[in-house]
């Protein structure tokens, strides 16, 4: 298992980034499968969110492909009118590059939230400091934390909670 790569779900198998093998005819969609059965699993287990633990694309600069490609399953399984129970406790404006999470805007409807940070293979970098996860976070499919430069009293530490089910996670 690479860094940042999580399990494939009923497999055991690491989950590839976004865009890893896009050339090889034969696996080039395996990572799309892949990350659309995380989605799968997770509506069929009403799960509250999604966690990605970093390497959602394989490189910083995936092809346009893989960027449209991971927009539209995200887009499938994030965007609805499923109610969200939980609250974001910390600075949304400290920690989340778009300033705050993305099903508290009025101009979205998202009914599985999913947070990410970014990995060493799709790090913000060069001179503008941007990575394909500032697309996703742009569009309000994901919210990104651990973008910004973490300084201050209360940036760096996000924390999500649900009164109701009785859980938090601090990340």
């Amino acid at each position: 298992v690479g860094p940042g790569w999580a399990r494939a779900p009923g497999s055991g198998r690491p989950a590839p980034p976004q865009g890893v093998w896009e050339k090889d005819d034969v696996r080039k969609d395996d990572s799309f499968a892949t990350f659309a059965e995380v989605f799968e699993l997770a509506a069929a287990q009403r799960a509250d969110l999604v966690l990605l633990g970093g390497d959602l694309f394989h490189d910083n600069k995936p092809s346009r492909r893989t960027v449209v490609r991971a927009m539209e399953i995200l887009s499938a399984a994030c965007l609805g009118d499923r109610p969200v129970a939980f609250r974001v406790l910390s600075d949304q404006r400290a920690n989340f590059a778009a300033g705050r999470v993305n099903f508290e805007s009025p101009h979205h409807n998202v009914g599985l939230p999913v947070f990410t940070i970014h990995g060493n293979h799709d790090d913000p970098a060069g001179a503008d400091g941007l990575s394909a996860v500032d697309i996703l976070s742009t569009a309000s499919l994901v919210n990104y934390f651990g973008r910004a430069a973490i300084a201050g009293e209360g940036a760096g530490k996000v924390r999500v909670e649900d009164t109701e089910k009785g859980w938090y996670i601090t990340l």
